[in-house]
């Protein structure tokens, strides 16, 4: 009698498969790397750029920090501005130029929280690209000043739902 089991796999039909799992890998690890080097971007506090500036120059860069109270200069009848930023405690103290050629947020103004995209000058100064300046609105962001939300099944809601019909 011949016992019928399951047929084995033989030992190079093994080393195949496992070669085509390690070059599928390869392969999909190569594209990855280099997908991601061409739209690569850098996120950074102020005193991480200024404490890494070499390593950073020449490479697309998000910088976050506090507009230097006083620091907005605007060419006059231009859109070409210079200002600086700054990171705040508990981050160590830095301070960063930045230059700008377009129209700017209505919330950017001294001591905004901002993120800029740019790339760092020769001269260590952040040349930030069009439409690149977000500001942060911290009115908008700031609890104590939200009203505390009311549950949906309580009589206060309902009474609000009443009053406005």
């Amino acid at each position: 009698m011949t016992s019928m089991g399951a047929p084995s796999a033989s030992r190079a039909t093994g080393v195949k498969i496992l070669a085509s799992v390690g070059l599928v890998t390869l392969v999909c690890g190569f594209v990855l790397k280099s997908s991601m080097k061409a739209g690569a971007e850098y996120y950074k506090h102020v005193d991480e750029v200024m404490g890494n500036i070499d390593s950073l120059r020449g490479k697309r860069l998000q910088v976050h920090g506090n507009v230097v109270d006083g620091s907005i200069e605007q060419a006059k009848g231009t859109l070409l501005y210079r200002f600086k930023i700054e990171s705040r405690p508990p981050r160590a103290p830095a301070v960063i130029t930045a230059t700008y050629n377009g129209l700017v947020p209505d919330t950017f103004k001294s001591g905004a929280e901002v993120v800029a995209k740019g790339t760092l000058t020769p001269d260590n100064q952040l040349a930030v690209v069009p439409d690149g300046i977000m500001a942060k609105c911290p009115s908008k962001y700031d609890a104590d000043k939200q009203k505390p939300a009311v549950p949906a099944g309580s009589t206060e809601a309902a009474a609000n739902v009443a009053a406005k019909l």
